[in-house]
């Protein structure tokens, strides 16, 4: 299982920041023919998407292809249990990638569209969002 993270960061603890409002970047299918579209605001860690991965790969038999549209930059640090107030931030524990509604997530291409749907219904399950299936040209 490969865990997706970033190879360098410029900062390695950030704050946790807004996530709110609409997509206004990777909101229309652009490399396939379609599209999971996330209808919530929300973060989604690297593993999430991994196990997202793994559902539409397992169901179409490793053919066609699939696009991952999101990547974790964003860090999330964690207190070790029974540690005293004060004394700093903890330590980054794992990746997230923030997902503002209307984001497309996930792309497949070069299989039906019946397949493509199932696949991305699974995918969708493995997800903290909300999620359209969406056609390229229609959103």
């Amino acid at each position: 299982m490969a865990i997706l993270l970033p190879s360098r960061v410029a900062h390695r603890k950030v704050r946790k920041g807004k996530n709110n409002g609409i997509a206004t970047r990777c909101n229309t299918v652009a490399f396939g023919e379609f599209g999971l579209m996330s209808l919530d605001n929300e973060r989604i860690n690297s593993r999430q998407i991994e196990a997202a991965r793994q559902a539409i790969t397992r169901y179409i038999k490793r053919g066609g292809k699939v696009w991952i549209r999101i990547f974790p930059h964003t860090p999330v640090t964690k207190k070790p249990l029974d540690v005293k107030m004060g004394s700093g931030k903890g330590e980054p524990q794992f990746y997230v990638a923030k997902v503002k509604t209307g984001t497309v997530m996930f792309e497949m291409g070069e299989v039906t569209e019946e397949q493509a749907k199932e696949a991305l219904r699974l995918a969708s399950h493995k997800l903290p969002v909300r999620c359209k299936f969406v056609r390229k040209g229609d959103q």
